[in-house]
């Protein structure tokens, strides 16, 4: 494995997805400072865009992972591969479109949305406009142009911050804009317009790749592609309601206001945990196509690095977050912090679903995507099994259970199974030690944070976290030997 470029992409890669999503969690603080707890307005920002994300697995049908197979395949014509596949997730997210507008009311009023049928309107063509742009991504990530890739989000996420700024601390103080913003929920919906304008901004960025579905269709490599990606449409649509079926169905277990109180609390905290999900978004972005693309792509030798370099630097971050959450709490404001227990729990479920992704390449390079499909449906089935006994007893901290507990039973069942049909040697020793290091560490810094000043435990707590990666940088030079 060429880890000289897997790491250069990893940088990239990550420098959009991190400040992009730093970036983001000044809208966290935004929102959190302008939409106060107790009105659940942050709640429906979560329930939202979580339908969103169901909508995006569904509207590509994993035909992103199955473009960069058949790409990389010999003697297939990558450009007729691309072309396929843009037409055919740009048709099925037209007739979607279609179907919304033709029954738009009755679904609105189906997912609690009746007085604003408009938010449904709006996410269906976010959602059809991001899946067309996610072959187009795929295509900047497959020939390797990983600064337009980063450009383009990065554009996508200026514009944004710019028109959320715009809503909330302009538009109220002027006479018609005020009216506006409140007859959005306080400026609620008016976050979901400016995200759909935002997304068709973009579409302009892509004008060379768009060209390429002039490449032609082959119907014969259209039902191909389709076979090797049905099951990976199941294990997207299982794998993705492991991270939004408690958002959705939060609501429903605990209807009212009340719920929407409790989603919008459990939303804004979940947000301080997610730097778990931008380290595993990057690691995925720059490791998947190298994968399928090298020249010793079908060696299980090539897989354990990527697998404990992962686990090393995800584990510090864990820590890290863990020592600072004194200062990344005020990312969010002070009503939202009662939900911050739920952060180490998810970061833990975060870890748990990066390893189950790179567990998961036995499966890909072997051809046998529908055991990701059945891995993926036991965790979500436990995840939700979890939420729906536990969510009217125990309220958000259901989700955070149920999301760990998931994850945790499609990690374990991808390791034993694949143990068996793609034996791959993982470094399980360094990656135990450096595990239990952590572990320590946080165990010593909880026991004399509460006995100092926060200056000084945070002064310890960059001590430690300091030691961890020097060990780390001395695990990477040894193995350079």
């Amino acid at each position: 494995m060429n880890l000289k470029a897997l790491a250069k992409d990893t940088a990239i890669y990550g420098l959009s997805s991190i400040v992009g999503r730093f970036l983001n969690y000044l809208l966290v603080i935004l929102y959190t400072y302008k939409i106060p707890a107790e009105s659940g307005g942050y709640g429906i920002v979560t329930n939202l865009y979580a339908y969103s994300a169901l909508l995006f697995a569904l509207l590509t049908f994993g035909m992103e992972t199955t473009y960069f197979r058949f790409a990389s395949k010999e003697g297939e014509d990558a450009r007729m591969v691309y072309s396929t596949a843009l037409r055919m997730v740009g048709g099925v997210s037209l007739l979607f479109l279609a179907a919304v507008f033709c029954f738009l009311r009755p679904v609105s009023s189906a997912m609690g949305y009746a007085a604003h049928p408009e938010y449904i309107a709006c996410f269906a063509v976010i959602a059809a406009l991001d899946s067309f742009q996610a072959i187009m991504f795929g295509r900047l990530r497959q020939q390797r142009k990983a600064l337009k890739f980063m450009g383009l989000k990065m554009l996508f996420i200026g514009l944004n911050i710019a028109l959320n700024l715009f809503i909330f601390l302009l538009l109220p103080k002027s006479g018609r804009g005020a009216e506006l913003f409140w007859r959005f929920d306080g400026g609620v919906g008016l976050i979901f317009f400016a995200n759909l304008l935002c997304t068709a901004l973009v579409s302009f960025g892509f004008i060379p790749e768009i060209k390429g579905i002039a490449y032609g269709f082959d119907r014969a490599l259209a039902r191909r592609m389709l076979r090797y990606c049905a099951p990976l449409l199941l294990l997207s649509l299982v794998g993705i309601l492991n991270q939004v079926a408690d958002k959705i169905l939060f609501p429903y277990l605990m209807p009212g206001a009340e719920g929407q109180v409790q989603l919008g609390i459990y939303g804004a905290c979940v947000k301080i945990a997610m730097i778990m999900t931008l380290l595993t978004q990057a690691f995925r972005y720059a490791y998947e196509p190298i994968v399928f693309a090298g020249k010793d792509k079908a060696s299980p030798d090539t897989l354990p690095e990527g697998m404990k370099y992962f686990v090393l630097f995800t584990i510090f971050a864990w820590l890290a977050v863990m020592i600072w959450m004194p200062v990344l709490r005020h990312f969010i404001q002070p009503d939202y912090w009662e939900g911050l227990k739920v952060v180490p729990i998810v970061m833990a479920a975060e870890i748990f679903m990066g390893i189950y992704f790179n567990l998961s390449f036995w499966y890909k390079l072997t051809d046998q995507t529908w055991w990701g499909a059945v891995m993926s449906a036991a965790g979500a089935v436990t995840m939700i099994l979890i939420n729906v006994l536990l969510v009217p007893k125990m309220g958000y901290m259901a989700c955070a259970w149920g999301g760990f507990a998931g994850y945790g039973v499609a990690m374990l069942m991808s390791f034993f199974i694949g143990r068996k049909k793609y034996p791959v040697h993982y470094d399980f020793r360094t990656m135990g030690c450096f595990l239990l290091l952590a572990a320590l560490m946080y165990a010593f810094f909880a026991g004399v944070r509460s006995s100092v000043p926060l200056w000084a435990s945070l002064l310890i707590g960059t001590v430690l976290l300091l030691g961890y990666l020097l060990l780390v940088y001395k695990e990477i030079k040894r193995n350079k030997r």
